[in-house]
């Protein structure tokens, strides 16, 4: 690390099945260390390479990133592939609590800065910041209704007609992708920053970032806080359920007023995170009655899989 110190001292700030961070300090200054979390993981689900690359390529734009300072494969290091990033200041809303205590227009402000940020994600050129071999653009909506129903198959417990029958009319009727750009892949509050003045600092979390459809960052928002509401923070963010949060229509709104992306068939967006968020609640599910997960509201998260793929069906329907 630039500068560092000849001590250095470690902090995990976040662990889990996501990649590990870390905070590393020398007394003086801190940085933020990120890496695979132990044990046997796909290398392709967390490339450290890959969230350095983004956060790299996206330094100067308009979508605020932690400055990188290096990205390491040689595992005899720390164990795995790691990088290193800036620490940056703010916090990752989760909780209407958190936000409640806030007010409505600082809440309001916080989530107006959420919706301009990602459609300023999107505006960005892949090619112009040195991202156009980031993915596969070409048939990425297709490939995510197959790469989410595989998912969904994996951790098969029981039958769920209505996965099949979402699945079926994903498949059969896929629109036309909107232009090119590059997808967060899991964009909501707590994966940014947020600092004192109701600004946000950073985008965080790009381990599923890729090029593709935009579009699908923007449903898969929207379902989370269709699941929020759903379920409450015992078991997912609810963040937008705070007084002064935009609404579903205003958060659309907004986001087409600073896009030229068509949003005529941004039912099947809806329908596709919808079925992707069934597809992880259930492999949770699966964890859990298999004796692999434990905490609070596990219990119950089995619940919202039914109610989510009927939301998906439903969401088919819906017209922009």
């Amino acid at each position: 690390m630039p500068g560092a110190g000849a001590r250095l001292t470690g902090l995990l700030i976040a662990g889990g099945k996501s990649n590990l961070t870390y905070e590393v300090g020398d007394g003086e200054r801190t940085w933020i260390v990120r890496r695979p979390p132990l044990g046997h993981v796909l290398a392709t689900a967390h490339d450290m390479g890959r969230e350095y690359r983004v956060m790299t390529a996206l330094a100067g734009t308009d979508v605020p990133v932690p400055r990188t300072y290096g990205h390491c494969e040689d595992t005899a290091i720390l164990g795995a592939p790691f990088y290193v990033m800036e620490k940056m200041d703010g916090v990752p809303y989760r909780t209407r609590t958190e936000l409640e205590v806030l007010g409505p227009e600082r809440t309001r402000a916080i989530s107006v800065g959420l919706v301009e940020t990602l459609s300023a994600l999107h505006a960005v050129d892949p090619a112009a910041v040195g991202l156009a071999d980031f993915g596969r653009p070409e048939g990425f909506l297709a490939r995510q209704v197959k790469r989410w129903r595989k998912q969904l198959d994996a951790s098969y417990s029981r039958d769920l007609p209505l996965a099949d029958e979402l699945c079926r009319r994903l498949e059969a009727d896929v629109p036309v992708e909107s232009a090119p750009g590059i997808v967060h892949g899991d964009y909501r509050l707590d994966n940014v920053l947020v600092d004192a003045q109701d600004r946000l600092t950073a985008v965080i979390d790009w381990e599923m970032a890729t090029l593709g459809d935009p579009l699908t960052d923007l449903a898969l928002m929207i379902v989370y806080h269709r699941l929020g509401a759903l379920l409450g923070s015992d078991s997912v963010a609810d963040a937008n359920a705070a007084p002064g949060f935009l609404s579903e229509d205003e958060v659309i709104s907004l986001y087409r007023a600073r896009s030229d992306r068509d949003l005529s068939r941004f039912g099947f967006y809806l329908g596709l995170a919808s079925f992707k968020l069934a597809a992880i609640i259930e492999g949770i599910h699966y964890r859990f009655i298999h004796g692999q997960t434990v905490g609070a509201g596990f219990d119950r998260v089995g619940d919202a899989v039914g109610i989510m793929l009927e939301t998906g069906l439903t969401s088919l329907e819906e017209h922009r």
